[in-house]
This record gives C-alpha cells, sequence and structure tokens, in this order.
C-alpha cells in the first residue's frame, strides 16, 4: 500500500448565477439558478513515503484544491483519499498529527510575537515532548539560517524570514508528509535558493514525503524527482522529470558565450535565436536537426569562447504544452 492513495478525486462547486437587471435579481431571490464547476476532476495517484513530488498546472488548474483535500480541510465530492492509512476529512486530528501544510499565501505567525515564541506555542498545541521540541528547533533554525530573526516580532521580519518560520513550525511535531502550496512565491533569489536547498535536505535526510505546488519551475528542478501536471481539475502527465522532458521536449538548445563584441546573427535552417542577452546566445535547434551537426556550424559561423548544450527547461515544456492546446 502506498503512503498516499488518490483514486477518481473528484470536487464541484456549484456556483449561482447572478442575473441582469433588477427584475433578475428579484427573480434571484426566490429562485436561484446554479452553475456547476469542476475544481477537480477524477484524479488518481500514488505517492510512497519519501518521494518528493511537484504537482504543478497553470491558475485555477486544480491544485490547491488538491492539497486542501489531501490535508482534510475540503471534503471530495466523490473519490477516495488516503494519507498513512488515514482518511484526511474523516479523521482530521489524527490526520493533523501526521502532516505539515504551508500555503504561501497564508501566515501560522502572530504578528507581535517573535517567532520564538510562536515555536513555543505550537508545541503545547501540538503537545509535542520536550525533547523532540528542543531538537526540532535548533534543527530547523540552523537549517533555514534564522539564528538572527527568530526573537525578533514577526512584523519586523521580511517575506523571506516569515517563510522560512512558517515552514519550520510545520515541521516541529515531526510530520511524515510536508504539503508546500507556493511556498516560493514572491521571494528574492537568495530566500528562494536557501528554501529549496533547505526542503532538499529535509526530504533526503529525514525521508519525509514532500508534495510541491508551484509556479515556478525551478523549485521544482532543485526538489523533484517526479512530477505530476493538471490542467482544468485532469491529470495530464504523472511520472519523472527525465521522461517529461523526452516526452515533450521538442527542440534542442545551444548556448553561445562571447567574451568580446557579440557578432550579427545569420539565420540558418533549422537554427533560430531565441534569447540574446549578457554577451550570450540561446540558440533553439529543431528536433530533427542533429546537435552535433548544429554545434560544428556555430563554431565555424561565430567562433564563440564558449558552447554547450543546455538542459530543456520544465518551465519552458509546460508553456508549449499549454500554447499548444
Amino acid at each position: 500500500m502506498s503512503f498516499i492513495e488518490v483514486e477518481d478525486l473528484c470536487k464541484t462547486y456549484f456556483i449561482a448565477q447572478r442575473s441582469v437587471g433588477v427584475w433578475g435579481s428579484i427573480k434571484s431571490l426566490f429562485r436561484r439558478t446554479y452553475r456547476e464547476k469542476k475544481a477537480v476532476s477524477d484524479i488518481s495517484f500514488r505517492v510512497e513515503r519519501g518521494e518528493a513530488v511537484g504537482y504543478i498546472g497553470p491558475n485555477g488548474a486544480g491544485k490547491s484544491t488538491t492539497i486542501k483535500m489531501l490535508s482534510g480541510v475540503l471534503v471530495p465530492t466523490s473519490g477516495t483519499v488516503h494519507v498513512g492509512g488515514v482518511v484526511p476529512y474523516k479523521e482530521r486530528k489524527e490526520n493533523a498529527q501526521h502532516i505539515g501544510v504551508v500555503f504561501g499565501q497564508r501566515s501560522q505567525l502572530y504578528w507581535d510575537l517573535p517567532v520564538s515564541d510562536t515555536f513555543e506555542l505550537y508545541e503545547k498545541l501540538y503537545d509535542i515532548p520536550r525533547e523532540v521540541y528542543m531538537r526540532n528547533r535548533d534543527y530547523y533554525t540552523e537549517l533555514f539560517q534564522m539564528e538572527d530573526f527568530i526573537d525578533q516580532p514577526v512584523r519586523q521580519l521580511s517575506l523571506g524570514q516569515k517563510m522560512k518560520a512558517n515552514i519550520a513550525i510545520a515541521l516541529l511535531h515531526d510530520p511524515e508528509v510536508l504539503y508546500l502550496d507556493e511556498p516560493t512565491i514572491g521571494l528574492d533569489v537568495m530566500s528562494k535558493k536557501v528554501l529549496r536547498e533547505s526542503i532538499r535536505r529535509i526530504n533526503q535526510e529525514k525521508g519525509m514525503t514532500i508534495i510541491l505546488t508551484t509556479h515556478d519551475m525551478d523549485d521544482i528542478e532543485a526538489v523533484c524527482s517526479r512530477l505530476i501536471l493538471i490542467d482544468q481539475g485532469r491529470k495530464l502527465f504523472d511520472g519523472t522529470l527525465s521522461r517529461f522532458k523526452e516526452e515533450h521536449h521538442r527542440d534542442n538548445m545551444i548556448k553561445l558565450e562571447f567574451k568580446r563584441e557579440m557578432p550579427e546573427w545569420k539565420e540558418q535552417d533549422g537554427l533560430s535565436l531565441a534569447e540574446a542577452a549578457d554577451s550570450c546566445w540561446r540558440i533553439r535547434v529543431k528536433r530533427e536537426a542533429a546537435p552535433r551537426d548544429a554545434v560544428i556550424t556555430l563554431l565555424n559561423l561565430y567562433n564563440p569562447d564558449n558552447i554547450y548544450m543546455e538542459e530543456p527547461k520544465i518551465e519552458e515544456i509546460v508553456e508549449s504544452i499549454f500554447v499548444g492546446q
């Protein structure tokens, strides 16, 4: 039995339709009409203990709705969910003891309290044994580099510092699974880097199961080995990152770097200039063209200081999938 089992999961909302005009508004007081909206439609997947899974899709795809059903916040319209043998929405208290949840737009911190006080509050809330609490507090304070601000009131912290503290709080009680919903949204580059490295270490060192939803594909590549792609509530892909790149990557990319003034680009069959910035070019090579021949052609034409094949970016692949639909 897998640690997380989702079978034919559905969540349907019924949205009241507003009639036009005064007479329509009066009529709607006595008889309303509703429009059916399927946020999640017949999604099935399994996650093994210790896996790190990226759960991605465009806005409105159903990512957050799925996380809320997995965490017991929402009751599915139909289908089944089991997390560690527990049905989240039926056994909420037991489920809460085994999960950590962080929503990027919502904070678990108290505005006027320092982070250290909030940690102690959650120690009591989750009834964490003192030795476990002390061990985890010290571990996550060091991991998320919180030594300099752990005793500051939350109102004085930056967005990145607050997110680090929020994730640390969600982990104090040693959950078996961590759900992260847009954890790096709005963060600066360095804060994102620290968070990604820390989440990867938690997965590797503690064997914690992680499900990560994000629009930043660098998060997925840094943390996850598996990808689930959904759109309009339906699953489009479920597999490893390497298989995703193989199945959906259409073109190869070659990067050229110049230490001198950049030459003028000349159109070539099968090659196109995808990007030109910071003394480098990114050249798109049509999939049917041989990358080796393209490299030789570019070397002969432009004599760059550096040239190398570039791994396909997941963000570009995902964008191409939805643009092509």
